[in-house]
């Protein structure tokens, strides 16, 4: 299983980023929520969003509601995190993660199998 994401970059404050997380070797059977996390320097990793695979159901962080849309494409095994209105405390490592967990948990870092390696956003002034 790999979880490749893609998409930070540096931008100012005020400004928007879509992050984007490929996933390979999980089966429709196995693919239940996908989801995003990030990890600012010294911080722990917390979550952001998750999407369930059917059913549509939105999970979003207090910090990020309003500001942030996952999505999914199922067909292409692929996640979305359009960021919109970012400011500095957005800035982190984001990482997209894979679960079976039970939706009520989904916030849980502990209860994720699956993660890829990250990506940088950094929002400036």
């Amino acid at each position: 299983v790999q979880l490749q994401a893609s998409g930070g970059g540096l931008v100012q404050i005020g400004g928007s980023l879509k992050l984007s997380c490929a996933a390979s070797g999980l089966t429709g059977s196995t693919m239940h929520t996908m989801s995003w996390f990030r990890q600012a320097p010294g911080k722990e990793r917390e979550f952001v969003a998750a999407i369930r695979r059917i059913g549509g159901g939105i999970k979003y962080a207090d910090s990020v509601r309003g500001r942030f849309t996952i999505s999914r494409d199922n067909g292409k095994n692929t996640v979305y995190l359009q960021m919109n209105n970012l400011e500095p405390d957005d800035t982190a490592v984001y990482h997209c993660a894979a679960t079976r967990v039970v939706w009520s948990a989904v916030s849980d870092r502990s209860q994720y199998t699956y993660w890829g390696q990250g990506t940088l956003v950094t929002v400036s002034s």
